[in-house]
């Protein structure tokens, strides 16, 4: 490594956020990037490991500490092009992944871990910045046509993938502009929707095909897509939320929070919300059920829309402060996180079950709960009642939508409900009809979506052409 004793020498240190007070008038990404400087000696904290259990982190593969190197070395070009060997769309992962490659990282130990995500982010941007990143469009067409049916991460990570080995690529997409949960479900403070347009004014100029605002399943028939597609990779993601099936679940005012989420999103993005029942926060009392990201999200998008109160519940009880590192290290730790839309003024609450849903006039005005042992049993006596006025249910997605699409191509199911698909061939029980991402694997992180894209590009290249120059 460049500086071997960085690591002893320099402190951590992190993006900040803008303050809380500042931010939540506004739905712009917040987050104060280092100097050029800081971030280089960031970068020169990074260890000569024996072992780099960063990569192991890191579901796309990324070469950490490769770039760490070239980053202190002031080779930032040549760290972008590193970067970008392994991950189609750093400038996504370095704003919105939880980083488990920190988590894995030798110095994460004593808590110190490298800004792994900070350094990624710092050299993307500075990337597009000064005109680094180029279309790289296949010297050669191979006369293949396929169809990626889908356009969140896995969809665009696939596509860019068939298209720079040289095939026709059509990315079709239900809503009106590429991107998928990206788009319409990431709010515009965490990540700004440039971020997608530019990448696939990149994919198009590869040769990638964008037919928006087409629903496969609908409007097109997948089964006779087959005599005109050599292959068709289905990414949809999975889209059908996990219920809460309890007494005033039909009253007004709850949603799912992939209700809630687009329709902010669509208004920033000056779209259509598609619905005649606007939902938003202001002047209520909101409580979100579930404590992960989409809840998350949904707390700082009610927050900016000038809720009363957030109220966030779920049912699992606190996690503790810290983890064992004994146990855990370098896996992904079970421990207490406070996001950046928890910190502008949401309540928390853990152990809690929602029993009921009271209204009045048909809108939802109550919640009736009772509190959870460690084994998630109901504690006696322990009911209670939160004012509510809108409820979000952000309690994470069960697999993708069966009707349409999949019911008409037949394909088979797993356990869960997913699409039945390997990891190596990524084909379904249909012949030439591959899976990838979250319609495949399940509800998961952007990252492991963009891997599955990869790596899925790559079989179905090896699928048609015999042998694929794709990196898995």
């Amino acid at each position: 490594m460049g500086k071997v004793t960085g690591f002893l020498e320099i402190d951590r240190r992190d993006r900040r956020y803008a303050p809380a007070s500042d931010r939540i008038r506004h739905y712009k990404e917040f987050m104060i990037p280092l100097s050029e400087e800081a971030t280089k000696d960031q970068a020169a904290r990074c260890m000569d490991c024996g072992i780099p259990f960063c990569h192991t982190g890191c579901p796309v593969n990324n070469q950490i500490p490769d770039w760490n190197n070239l980053v202190y070395q002031s080779d930032w070009e040549e760290a972008a092009r590193n970067l970008h060997s392994t991950n189609n769309f750093p400038e996504v992962t370095g704003r919105i992944c939880p980083a488990p490659c920190e988590a894995a990282c030798t110095l994460n130990i004593d808590d110190h871990p490298v800004t792994i995500k900070t350094i990624e982010c710092a050299i993307v941007d500075r990337a597009w910045t000064n005109g680094w990143v180029k279309p790289e469009p296949a010297d050669v067409k191979t006369g293949k046509k396929i169809a990626v049916v889908g356009s969140g991460p896995a969809g665009l990570a696939c596509a860019q993938q068939l298209a720079r080995a040289g095939h026709d690529v059509h990315v079709f997409e239900k809503n009106a502009k590429p991107g998928g949960l990206l788009r319409y479900g990431i709010p515009d403070f965490k990540m700004e929707k440039h971020i997608i347009d530019r990448r696939v004014v990149q994919m198009q100029a590869e040769g990638v095909h964008f037919h928006n605002g087409v629903n496969v399943g609908v409007d097109l028939d997948p089964v006779a897509m087959l005599e005109d597609y050599d292959a068709i990779v289905l990414a949809g993601g999975a889209e059908k939320p996990r219920d809460l099936p309890v007494p005033g679940r039909d009253l007004s005012g709850v949603h799912f929070a992939m209700e809630y989420l687009p329709q902010q999103n669509r208004r920033i993005g000056k779209e259509p919300i598609h619905t005649n029942e606007p939902i938003l926060a202001s002047a209520l009392h909101v409580i979100v059920i579930g404590g992960g990201d989409t809840g998350s999200d949904c707390i700082g998008t009610a927050i900016r829309q000038g809720a009363l109160s957030v109220t966030q519940l779920e049912i699992m009880p606190q996690p503790p402060e810290k983890e064992n590192k004994a146990l855990t290290w370098p896996n992904w730790p079970l421990k207490m996180r406070t996001s950046s839309s928890q910190e502008e003024g949401a309540e928390r609450d853990f152990s809690v079950l929602t029993k009921e849903l009271r209204g009045e006039n048909g809108a939802v005005k109550k919640l009736v709960c009772v509190r959870l042992d460690s084994n998630l049993k109901e504690i006696p006596a322990s009911t209670f009642e939160l004012r509510a006025d809108l409820v979000l249910l952000a309690m994470g997605f069960v697999s993708p939508v069966h009707e349409g699409l999949l019911e008409q191509l037949g394909v088979a199911f797993d356990l869960r409900g997913n699409v039945e698909a390997d990891q190596v061939s990524y084909k379904t029980s249909c012949d030439k009809v591959f899976a990838c991402g979250d319609m495949r694997r399940g509800q998961s992180l952007v990252v492991w979506a963009i891997r599955e894209g990869r790596q899925t590009a790559q079989a179905v290249d090896t699928f048609l052409m015999g042998s694929s120059q794709l990196p898995r």
